[in-house]
């Protein structure tokens, strides 16, 4: 299933500062037997933005008006736990296009790069002064220019480079999956078969 084409992306963001968020406080294991990607964004977080009497938490960015955008900036070591890609569908589907922390699991960060969700590692000091300004100024707008693997803080012109694999960079720009690509490379693909003929 392609998506949207990523080339830059400004936009405001959506603070998550905590620690070791693991894949199942993203999506809760009771809401995986959905078999389809969408509708899961209704219950990213579920347990941290309502009570259990369905009420919105207050207290919680997400349900915080003050806090809007396509970026979620999110604390250390976002992603943990099991390897359900339910909750990156949680996240795209929620409306989410990146997600920002200064270390994401290896299994959270592929299956980011697989469903058209852009995880971005900065270094630790900049996730902090990031995650302080978007508190202080909850308009703070961020500009990622994935040509260029450029993030940068629109109000302090601060930047950070960041890496990605290359061949998921051209998935992400295109607005590819991995069968779209493959499909893309159809001509390619027939005449190197017609050769071994």
């Amino acid at each position: 299933m392609s998506k949207d084409k990523f080339t830059i992306l400004e936009s405001t963001c959506v603070p998550l500062p905590l620690e070791n968020v693991d894949t199942d406080q993203i999506i809760p294991a009771r809401f995986l037997s959905a078999t389809s990607r969408e509708g899961f964004g209704d219950n990213l977080f579920r347990d941290w933005r309502y009570d259990h009497n369905g009420n919105p938490n207050r207290d919680f960015n997400l349900n915080n008006p003050r806090y809007t955008g396509k970026v979620l900036v999110a604390g250390k070591n976002f992603g943990s736990g099991s390897s359900r890609e339910h909750a990156v569908w949680a996240i795209y589907d929620y409306g989410f296009r990146a997600v920002v922390s200064s270390f994401f699991a290896d299994i959270f960060r592929n299956n980011c790069l697989n469903n058209g969700l852009l995880p971005i590692v900065v270094p630790d000091k900049f996730l902090k002064d990031l995650l302080s300004l978007i508190e202080r100024k909850p308009g703070t707008e961020v500009r990622i220019d994935l040509e260029n693997q450029l993030f940068t803080i629109l109000p302090t012109a601060r930047s950070v480079s960041f890496d990605i694999n290359s061949y998921k960079k051209e998935c992400l720009m295109k607005g590819l999956d991995d069968i779209d690509y493959l499909l893309s490379l159809r001509n390619e693909i027939v005449s190197f078969e017609a050769l071994k003929k």
